[in-house]
């Protein structure tokens, strides 16, 4: 189960009752409480999750994934109802926000942004394309609206139920945007009893923290159906998720699912799966006044997990590849310019280092080892990369020249494996390139003797600082003579690419004579 707080800058970060409540006080509300269009901001996104679907994200399809963690929800702090109502109050008073900066102009966009993020971190694209947001007519419907924009550019499939339209230029324009974008509304007639037969992820977006009474048609009975939706996927095993924004539609916003009957998602007490907090805007001056501990969000992130790390079943955890055929006569008979193309993709694709490889080696003992290391250039003499002479590596391939490269693209479901044997690269090379790094990454290269044990990391910055200080005088920082490049001159080559049922591609090239010539003979190898 996801929990990410969906709407504007601030209460939408920190929706909840104080640590010190009561655990059923807490598994009711998960309240920040959104009050209405000039009311509270807080906003909580809670995902049902009934079977874990693995957090990582192909990153060609959508994002890397870099989201924190936070493993103590009490490390971060919580405001009630009276002090969200009173952050709201200073947000459009001194700090001289309006309701129409952050209501119109940013909070439906930040708001959507965030939900769609978490569910992208969580729910992999390939298995949970089909998305049904179901919207109400009020502000929560235009989180639903907006979340069904963002995941239709993530990848997703969404369509959007929305019975019951608001006549805001706001809203008329969010659904422009969808139907611009061949989004299909669906009536609820439209619409299968058991919404597990045609969408994998169903985004609630009925009713919010500003909702009291007792739900009218039609979603009284939309509510019932995602109620049913438990019993559904109990008997058929369908691995559908419920997303609930602010609040699951129909509970109490105070005393929470008080029939018992209710939308449950697995989430109620910080001890789900899932725990997102989403937005980042926490002016200074209400850090100090309220006393927050707030987590901090990596990079660009919109997200921030919080709560342990979902148990999963490791053995469970597989990718059905869904990629082009990848044929005989489709690559090049020469595997130096199908690698060319290949990494092209990969570069095009926006893949995080595709130049990052896999070096394996060993030495006369026979162990191998393995790492990590960047490709720094190739052509038809071989694959080339820099690292210093006195580490494992270089003693592994001075005693057994030996070695094999392996790349990787996640994101395109391609890798390359590359063998062959390999030797240092001229001074006149090394040089070149030593020269053409950051002055920072030259002095790194000086200061760590790779693979030797040091005291600490205290040690190492010392050493790099003192060459810092020596070597400050702008003069050409001299290459070390144990710090070089290697070039492996490559004798076979695989190219795989993954397809569905685990019957992937794999073209590998093997050197051949033919008449006195040497060529490369294409065979395809069984997966």
């Amino acid at each position: 189960m996801i929990l990410t707080y969906s709407s504007s800058f601030i209460t939408h970060l920190l929706a909840l009752l104080p640590a010190s409540t009561s655990t059923s006080t807490r598994a009711v509300t998960s309240s920040l409480l959104h009050r209405s269009l000039q009311g509270s901001f807080g906003s909580i996104l809670r995902y049902k999750l009934r079977s874990y679907c693995s957090a990582s994200v192909n990153r060609g399809e959508f994002m890397a994934s870099n989201i924190k963690v936070v493993q103590n929800p009490d490390s971060i702090s919580y405001l009630n109802q009276r002090e969200a109502a009173e952050i709201d109050e200073i947000l459009m008073g001194p700090l001289g926000f309006s309701v129409d900066q952050l209501m119109v102009s940013g909070f439906r966009e930040l708001a959507g942004l965030s939900v769609a993020t978490a569910i992208a971190e969580v729910y992999n694209v390939k298995d949970y394309n089909r998305v049904l947001a179901i919207c109400g007519p009020g502000n929560n419907g235009g989180d639903g609206l907006v979340v069904a924009r963002h995941l239709y550019h993530f990848g997703y499939k969404p369509s959007v139920c929305y019975p019951k339209r608001t006549a805001k230029p706001l809203y008329t324009g969010l659904v422009t945007q969808l139907e611009s974008l061949g989004i299909p509304f669906l009536s609820v007639d439209d619409l299968p009893m058991n919404l597990s037969e045609d969408f994998n992820i169903l985004v609630d977006a009925m009713f919010g923290f500003s909702f009291y009474g007792t739900p009218r048609p039609p979603f009284d009975d939309l509510i019932k159906r995602l109620v049913s939706l438990q019993s559904y996927n109990e008997i058929n095993k369908k691995p559908s998720v419920i997303a609930s924004i602010d609040i699951p539609s129909g509970w109490h916003v105070e005393q929470g699912d008080t029939s018992g009957d209710g939308i449950k998602p697995d989430m109620l007490n910080f001890s789900g799966s899932h725990h997102f907090l989403g937005g980042r805007f926490v002016p200074p001056s209400i850090v100090d006044k309220f006393k927050l501990e707030l987590p901090s969000y990596p990079g660009s992130s919109m997200c921030v997990r919080i709560g342990k790390t979902p148990q999963v079943d490791i053995s469970s955890m597989r990718e059905n590849y869904i990629s082009p055929e990848f044929k005989e006569d489709e690559v090049d008979p020469d595997p130096f310019i199908q690698f060319h193309k290949w990494f092209d993709d990969a570069m095009a694709a926006g893949l995080k280092e595709p130049n990052a490889m896999a070096l394996c080696t060993a030495g006369k003992d026979g162990k191998p080892s393995s790492r990590m290391v960047l490709l720094k250039g190739f052509d038809k003499d071989g694959f080339v990369w820099y690292t210093n002479y006195g580490s494992r590596k270089a003693k592994d391939l001075s005693e057994n020249c030996y070695a094999s490269l392996l790349f990787y693209w996640d994101g395109l479901n391609r890798q390359v494996r590359i063998e062959g044997c390999v030797a240092k690269v001229s001074e006149e090379e090394s040089q070149h390139y030593f020269h053409s790094r950051p002055t920072g990454s030259q002095i790194g290269a000086i200061a760590s003797k790779q693979s030797t044990v040091i005291p600490g990391r205290d040690f190492l910055h010392q050493q790099y600082k003192d060459l810092e200080a020596k070597l400050s005088d702008g003069s050409s920082i001299p290459k070390p003579n144990y710090w070089g490049g290697y070039r492996l001159k490559p004798e076979f080559f695989e190219f795989w690419q993954g397809q569905t049922s685990r019957l992937h591609d794999r073209l590998c090239y093997f050197p051949e004579q033919a008449n006195g010539t040497n060529i490369w003979k294409i065979k395809r190898l069984a997966p």
